[in-house]
């Protein structure tokens, strides 16, 4: 067995300045997103949908799904006021679109482009997007053009049958096209992130590694979370992060990269550059203490945490004739609200009502 990898401590990110003019309705001065802990916000993830063209067995049930009903899902001015007041009054910098999958959105590209459109006290937010690739090949150029900067594509497998049994779909090439595509149209780093799961495609995560760098894309493996609309996740079959590590470490030579932030990924060199590979460990190592994401719902419900057991109403204020104070003070809240960590390791963990798909992740 090759020599145990340690995960890093993350690192707080410090908050920048807070200057530029928000609209009439906003406070006297942009003003960062702090929680009670100096957390500092920054990064916004907002689901556009949460149908999805997939079934992936870790995250949605073969059939059955209780979708959000269409009247409940926000609009796209509803969308984009609410990331404006996050952007232009709160600091946002980041602005990461998911699902579901979001490139079911029919208005996909114009969202990008009213999105890229903002301006806060830091500039224009970087626009990225977490999607399963299938519809890349004919969207990729023109969401390159809207203002996309960049992409993360989940493939899990390399293998046409394993990817059918994963996903309950025959479209690995697909996504394989999508990965191609998003490349093709300077959407980088183009990031594969894959799900570790034993006994179903932990076999392959050298190649995975191999694939990607190869290509000279940046592979990252996540560990199972308690995020599964059947509630069947079971931390003790979990490939933990250390493991997924140890694994790489036997094949790979693997030095860690420093400056990870408020970044989900820990990342490594592989075998010297300039390849890289990333790990993200939210159970077996949480980076709660560096944590700087929220996330808005399909339908309009602000969540400070993935596993949150709350949320904050955004949609009534929109549909209730609310200022863009109020919907400032919505996200104060929201993040006044939030605990130190996702608890996942504590005896009292109760997993979200809600499955990945229907939060974004």
């Amino acid at each position: 067995m090759s020599p145990r990898v340690a995960l890093p401590d993350p690192a707080v990110r410090v908050p920048g300045p807070a200057a530029g003019r928000p609209p009439n309705t906003a406070s006297p001065a942009a003003a960062p997103l702090v929680d009670t802990f100096g957390r500092v916000h920054r990064d916004l993830r907002i689901s556009l949908t949460d149908r999805c063209s997939l079934r992936c067995t870790y995250c949605m049930p073969a059939e059955g799904v209780p979708w959000i009903a269409s009247p409940d899902l926000l609009t796209t001015a509803e969308l984009v006021r609410v990331a404006g007041v996050a952007v232009e009054q709160a600091g946002i910098d980041e602005l990461r679109l998911t699902g579901g999958e979001p490139l079911l959105r029919p208005d996909i590209v114009e969202v990008v482009a009213a999105l890229a459109g903002l301006r806060g006290p830091h500039g224009s937010p970087e626009i990225s997007l977490t999607t399963n690739g299938l519809r890349l090949p004919r969207l990729a150029g023109r969401l390159a053009d809207a203002g996309l900067a960049r992409v993360n594509i989940s493939i899990d497998t390399l293998r046409p049958d394993r990817f059918l049994a994963l996903t309950r779909r025959d479209r690995l090439a697909d996504t394989l096209a999508g990965i191609e595509a998003a490349d093709s149209a300077g959407l980088r780093p183009v990031k594969l992130n894959a799900v570790a799961m034993r006994g179903v495609n932990d076999d392959e995560l050298v190649d995975l590694v191999r694939f990607a760098a190869e290509r000279g894309y940046e592979m990252r493996f996540i560990e199972q979370m308690p995020l599964d609309a059947g509630h069947t996740w079971d931390r003790t079959s979990m490939v933990t992060g250390q493991e997924i590590l140890e694994r790489l470490g036997a094949e790979f030579a693997l030095s860690a990269l420093p400056g990870r932030g408020a970044a989900p990924a820990e990342r490594w060199l592989v075998d010297g550059g300039p390849a890289t590979v990333g790990v993200i460990a939210s159970v077996s190592a949480p980076f709660c203490g560096a944590c700087d994401r929220l996330r808005l719902t399909a339908d309009g419900q602000l969540r400070s945490c993935l596993f949150a057991r709350s949320e904050t109403d955004v949609r009534a204020l929109l549909r209730g004739d609310a200022d863009d104070a109020a919907i400032l003070a919505a996200f104060a809240s929201c993040v006044a609200g939030k605990l130190p960590g996702h608890g996942i390791d504590d005896p009292s963990f109760l997993q979200p009502d809600r499955p990945m798909s229907a939060i974004g992740g």
